[in-house]
């Protein structure tokens, strides 16, 4: 059976997402920790589960979302992965590190990329991927048929979606993206968000008030 566990790590409090199943397998997606209590919490829960890190992959690349990405690249050789359309957020994440007070080592180029269609694993199980920009260029959810979840990074949240006033952000583009890619999946679905509590697909069709002035 697959299973998700969210974390929540630095002063943003972004969702560092664990998914894994019965071989122990496990992906971490937005990896976030930053202070070295995080790490150790984070790393805690991998160890009383008896979890290997097999892969790692971020729904978009702004800083509070990639402070982990290093440690895991080089504590378990896991690939940094993100839509293509990521590199410009990666490369100056330090820079944005610097404007909120987070000291961050650069990151490397983005080592894998990910697009719309390609199949994540997640143990023995496969998400796919949907490319769901305006949050950034690059934004990428990622869904799990059999686990009947959505980990929809920072376009879609509870009651509200992601911010365009950054750089690369575009309102049209992730009203589209949400509408044409997200809500059309079951309403049953439970979205796990960047941030903030989880809601469901149903929900956010029913309530949202961003979306309902979308119609």
């Amino acid at each position: 059976m697959i299973r998700i566990r969210s974390m929540t790590f630095n002063s943003f409090q972004v969702n560092t997402y664990i998914v894994w199943d019965e071989t122990g397998d496990c992906l971490v997606i937005d990896p976030a920790f930053y202070t070295p209590e995080e790490r150790e919490q984070f790393e805690g829960f991998l160890s009383e589960n008896r979890l290997r890190i097999t892969g790692q992959i971020n729904t978009h690349c702004h800083i509070d979302h990639v402070l982990g990405v290093n440690h895991i690249r080089s504590g378990y050789r896991q690939p940094f992965r993100a839509h293509a359309a990521e590199t410009r957020l990666a490369a100056s994440a330090p820079l944005m590190g610097e404007v909120f007070g987070l000291k961050t080592e650069p990151l490397p180029p983005i080592e894998a990329t990910v697009a719309e269609g390609d199949l994540v694993a997640a143990g023995k199980y496969l998400l796919q991927t949907f490319h769901v920009p305006g949050h950034s260029p690059g934004s990428l959810a990622f869904y799990s048929p059999e686990g009947a979840f959505l980990i929809s990074g920072d376009a879609l949240f509870a009651g509200s979606i992601g911010r365009t006033d950054l750089p690369g952000g575009n309102y049209d583009h992730l009203i589209r993206s949400i509408r044409e890619k997200l809500l059309v999946l079951p309403e049953e679905t439970v979205v796990y968000p960047g941030h903030g509590p989880a809601t469901t697909i149903g929900k956010e069709v029913l309530e949202n008030p961003f979306l309902g002035m979308a119609e």
